[in-house]
C-alpha cells in the first residue's frame, strides 16, 4: 500500500493518469486510511476526474477533520460549470482556521468563478486584499498578483493589468506562472518559435484556471511508506512471539499429557495388584485394612466387658465378707430380735 502511494507522489505532476491508478490501487488495499484517500483526490485532480477528487477529498477532511483541500474543491466545482458552489465553498469556510495558503487559493478560485458568472467587477474587488500590496514576499504572493492582474485586463484595464504581470513576474522566481510572458504579449512582443497551441498551454497553467491550484498533500509519503514498514515489523515480532508462546503451550500440554499417562499407569499397576491377591487367595489391600479394623473395634469391646466386670466385682465386695458369706442388714436384724 505505502509503495504505491510514494509512486503516486513520484507520477503525479509528469503521469497523472497513472498517479491515479496507482492511488486506486492502494485505496483498494486500506480505503479506511486518510491519507489514501487523500491521494486519490489529489491524483484525480490532476487527472481532470473532477467529479472522483469531490468526493475522495470530501471522505478525506471528514476523517481527518482538516479543511486543508478547499480550493481544490472549489476549483473542481468550478470545472464542472457550477461556480455558485465554488463560491459557496468560498463563504462557508472559517477563514481564520484556514492556513494562509490554502485561504489565498480558495480566494483565487472564487475570484475566477465570479469571473465565470459574468461578475468581472466583483472579481477585482474580490482580489484587493492587503496581501496583495505587502512587501513581504511570500509562495503565493505571485500567484496572487497574476490573478489580480488577470482580473484587471478582463475588465479592460490593460495598463494597471501590465503593472501587476510585471509585479508578479518579479517575484515569481520558481516560474510558476507565465507572468513574463503574459507581459511580452501586452508590449507586443513575439518570441520567435512559440506558436498558438504552446502559447494556450502556458495560459490554462496561470492561476483562476480551472485545475491549476497547486496541491501538496498533507502527509509525507515517505514517512508512511516508512510507518507502514515499521507496522510491517511489528505484527513480524507479534507472529514470533504469538509462535513462541505457542510452543510453550504445547510443552505443558504435553507435561501434563505426561504427567497424566504416569498416573494412569500407576493406576494400572495398582489394579494388577489385586486381581493377582485375589487370585492366590491373598487378602488384597483394602482387604487387609478392613480386618485390622475389625480386630481393633474386638478388642476395644473386650476391653470394655473386662472393665464392666470388674466395676460390678468391686460393687459385690462391699456385701460379702471375708469368710463368704453375706452378713445380715441392719433392719433384717432388728426385726429378728424383735
Amino acid at each position: 500500500m505505502a509503495r504505491h502511494l510514494v509512486a503516486t507522489g513520484q507520477l503525479i505532476d509528469e503521469d497523472p493518469a497513472e498517479a491515479l491508478a496507482h492511488a486506486l490501487a492502494a485505496r483498494r488495499l486500506a480505503s479506511r486510511i486518510s491519507a489514501v484517500r487523500e491521494a486519490v483526490g489529489l491524483a484525480a485532480y490532476h487527472a481532470g476526474e473532477w467529479q472522483t477528487a469531490i468526493a475522495e477529498l470530501r471522505t478525506y477532511h471528514r476523517m481527518s477533520g482538516l479543511q486543508s483541500h478547499l480550493a481544490v474543491l472549489a476549483d473542481c466545482e468550478r470545472a464542472l460549470g457550477r461556480p455558485e458552489r465554488a463560491i459557496d465553498l468560498f463563504r462557508g469556510a472559517d477563514r481564520d482556521k484556514l492556513d494562509q495558503a490554502v485561504a489565498i487559493e480558495l480566494l483565487i478560485v472564487a475570484a475566477g468563478a465570479r469571473g465565470d458568472l459574468g461578475q468581472k467587477d466583483a472579481a477585482v474587488a474580490m482580489l484587493q486584499v492587503p496581501d496583495l500590496t505587502s512587501e513581504a514576499t511570500v509562495p503565493w504572493t505571485a500567484r496572487l498578483r497574476y490573478a489580480y492582474a488577470d482580473a484587471l485586463l478582463a475588465v479592460g484595464r490593460r495598463e494597471e493589468a501590465r503593472e501587476w504581470f510585471s509585479r508578479a513576474a518579479d517575484v515569481d522566481t520558481e516560474g510558476e506562472t507565465d507572468a513574463a510572458e503574459r507581459l511580452l504579449e501586452l508590449d507586443g512582443v513575439v518570441i520567435e518559435g512559440d506558436d498558438e497551441d504552446e502559447a494556450a498551454e502556458e495560459m490554462a497553467a496561470g492561476p483562476g484556471v480551472p485545475g491549476a491550484v497547486p496541491v501538496r498533500p498533507d502527509a509525507d509519503l515517505a514517512d508512511d511508506e516508512d510507518d507502514a514498514d515499521d507496522e510491517d515489523d511489528d505484527e513480524d515480532e507479534d507472529d514470533d512471539d504469538d509462535g513462541e508462546d505457542d510452543e510453550d503451550d504445547e510443552d505443558d500440554e504435553d507435561d501434563d499429557d505426561d504427567d497424566e499417562d504416569d498416573d494412569e499407569d500407576r493406576e494400572d499397576e495398582d489394579f494388577d495388584d489385586d486381581e493377582e491377591d485375589d487370585a492366590v487367595g491373598r487378602p488384597n489391600d483394602d482387604e487387609g485394612f478392613d480386618d485390622e479394623d475389625e480386630d481393633r473395634h474386638a478388642d476395644q469391646g473386650g476391653n470394655a466387658d473386662a472393665d464392666s466386670s470388674a466395676e460390678s466385682s468391686v460393687t459385690s465386695g462391699d456385701a460379702v465378707s471375708a469368710d463368704g458369706t453375706v452378713p445380715a442388714r441392719d433392719d433384717e436384724s432388728g426385726s429378728t430380735q424383735r
